[in-house]
């Protein structure tokens, strides 16, 4: 998709309902290429350069609806900004307030002006010449971005209770599931305080790898049937080579980040990982929810320069 029919398709969000807002009437006015009209004129402070709109909202062109907002469960999300390109709805928001209701009209044409004919080939079907997107808007929040970022840094906190209340209650599961394949298959691997379980096949030389830096391995992973999901070292799964990472930055399972702290440069070991400390609930598509994995390792190197671990998670 050319990159300036986009921010286009992502208009309609969702089907606004005009019925009981009461129209200024009058004709369309103009404004950067688009044409707009202001169907309910609440009271209250319009948006700034620099906050952040949320809104509900549809696109059409005829009968073809570009997107819907309600159908995504979620409004959209914009901080208001200079419009750059000709034809940006996104113009019309310093003159809304909450509660205020807009419809804008989008010449296919204006659009079309500014596609080079090298990318033309990817407009998609209903941008044509001399059609218009109908474009219907709600406002439904605006907030300073300062406002916006403590909401969004609360949502994140308390997402993040959520999953580790989760994993919480999933660990003993997990716990009594490894226990009875350690049991069946004969195996005493050594516990952490956290759940994960390990055995050194191989003890390494040096000091054991440390947050920060980074460290290059081989492994291979599979569960607890036996089933390999993921290797460098099979080219099968197309990434054969050295994996290096930088340690305790979040950029790996956290069953790793805890795991390879316990090694050396040589060492090679099984980690015997709860679902808690891998993939949680989610999985992955070769992986399923709260899947205990297993993973043979060895640790190739360890070098300093990985930076600071907590920046580059909070990044």
């Amino acid at each position: 998709m050319i990159k300036r029919v986009l921010p286009i398709a992502m208009l309609g969000a969702a089907f606004i309902s005009n019925t009981g807002c009461k129209s200024n009437g009058g004709d369309f006015k103009k404004i950067n290429g688009i044409e707009y009209k202001i169907v309910k004129d609440a009271p209250g402070a319009t948006a700034k350069m620099g906050d952040i709109v949320e809104f509900e909202m549809v696109a059409n062109v005829d009968t073809t609806v570009l997107n819907d907002t309600r159908k995504q469960g979620r409004p959209g999300v914009v901080r208001v900004d200079s419009s750059r390109n000709k034809g940006d709805f996104q113009a019309i928001f310093p003159m809304l307030s909450v509660g205020d209701s807009a419809v804008v009209e989008i010449s296919c044409d204006t659009i079309l002006a500014g596609i080079p004919p090298a990318q033309m080939q990817g407009a998609p079907a209903w941008m044509k010449k001399g059609k218009k997107i109908h474009v219907t808007i709600a406002i439904t929040a605006i907030k300073s971005m300062e406002e916006y970022k403590k909401e969004m840094e609360g949502k994140q906190a308390e997402e993040m209770k959520k999953m580790q209340e989760k994993a919480a209650a999933q660990l003993p599961i997990d716990d009594k599931n490894l226990q009875e394949y350690f049991a069946k298959n004969n195996l005493k691997p050594e516990k952490t305080a956290s759940g994960l379980y390990y055995t050194i096949v191989k003890k390494g030389t040096g000091e054991n790898a440390k947050a920060g830096q980074m460290v290059s391995m081989n492994y291979t992973g599979k569960g607890l049937d036996g089933t390999i999901f993921d290797s460098n070292m099979d080219e099968k799964f197309g990434h054969k080579s050295v994996f290096t990472f930088p340690l305790g930055a979040g950029q790996v399972i956290k069953g790793w980040d805890e795991g390879v702290q316990l090694l050396n440069k040589g060492a090679k070991a099984i980690f015997y990982i709860p679902s808690s400390m891998a993939y949680g609930e989610q999985g992955r598509p070769s992986i399923g929810p709260n899947a205990n994995l297993i993973f043979d390792v060895e640790v190739l190197d360890i070098k300093a320069g990985g930076g600071n671990p907590q920046m580059q998670a909070a990044q």
